[in-house]
């Protein structure tokens, strides 16, 4: 099957390690994502998980193994589980999350890289969504920052 990749990136003022680390700590997760639980075992192998809504009738959970991390510059996520409260994707999809912290001479710069849509367009309402998610994502990260 034929897939597509999303990009999104941008600087942030903070050094690069502090913004790698907003990517592994629960407490960080749920400032800057918005869920409302999060948990991680930050090694290989380990797990990232969040979920959204109430912890016994949940809206949205995502779980997902962690297939790569280089402290402070690179986290891969993969072997996705969803769950959303409304139904699953209307299409089937093996998707990866790829995000690398590098410094920058004003703080760092996150750039994230999810791969894995569908190139049909049965996926097209899916990736404009998680186009803007990417985009509200980061904006979360802006302000969780600012508010730190």
């Amino acid at each position: 099957m034929s897939t597509r990749d999303h990009v999104h990136e941008e600087e942030f003022p903070v050094p690069a390690e502090q913004l790698f680390a907003l990517l592994l700590t629960p407490s960080a997760i749920r400032g800057w994502w918005g869920a409302s639980a999060a948990i991680v075992l930050p090694e290989v192998g380990g797990t990232w998980a969040a979920r959204w809504g109430a912890e016994d009738g949940p809206d949205y959970l995502t779980i997902a193994r962690i297939r790569a991390l280089e402290p402070g510059a690179r986290l891969v996520l993969g072997d996705y589980q969803y769950f959303a409260k409304e139904g699953g994707l209307p299409f089937e999809a093996e998707f990866e999350t790829e995000f690398q912290v590098s410094s920058t001479p004003d703080g760092a710069t996150l750039r994230v890289t999810q791969r894995g849509f569908p190139a049909g367009s049965e996926a097209d309402a899916y990736y404009a969504a998680c186009q803007q998610g990417w985009c509200d994502t980061f904006a979360g990260i802006h302000r969780y920052l600012r508010e730190q």
